[in-house]
């Protein structure tokens, strides 16, 4: 199914060097994210990590929802009230790049609107919140970025 673009920018430029900060060997926060054209129908934002070079494809790192629609996404986000994270990397909370030493890794953090709010447990993962989205996906987008200690 086709949505409509989202975009957006965060600390990197796609394709570059995720900042130390934002990845397990600095703070492990998520970086911001500015929205640039938000649909004025969204009501919620959803937020996924993968690891790109895993050898579990697209390993998740970190889903998040139920992020008020807004233009900002602020760093951090996951320490807000009313953000719901669920069960990756075996965490609920952001688990930012982590590759092992000298291995470089590719990192996709892709952002949804939605026009709804989930009602889902805190113990979800990322297959159950994909299909609760379903039919609520306003905009989708994507920035990549790479880590290598």
């Amino acid at each position: 199914m086709e949505f409509d673009k989202l975009e957006f920018e965060t600390t990197f430029k796609n394709g570059n060097m995720i900042p130390i900060e934002y990845t397990g060997y600095g703070k492990n926060i998520s970086p911001e994210f500015r929205i640039k054209n938000l649909s004025d129908r969204a009501k919620s934002l959803v937020i996924i990590l993968e690891d790109l070079s895993h050898p579990i494809k697209n390993f998740t790192h970190w889903i998040a929802w139920n992020i008020k629609a807004s233009s900002i996404i602020p760093e951090n986000i996951g320490n807000m009230d009313n953000v719901m994270q669920g069960i990756a990397y075996g965490f609920h909370k952001y688990a930012g790049a982590k590759p092992p030493k000298f291995q470089k890794h590719n990192y996709r953090y892709s952002i949804y609107s939605l026009d709804t709010f989930l009602q889902l447990s805190s113990n979800t993962m990322k297959k159950k919140l994909l299909k609760a989205m379903s039919g609520h996906i306003l905009q989708k987008g994507t920035i990549t970025g790479y880590f290598k200690r």
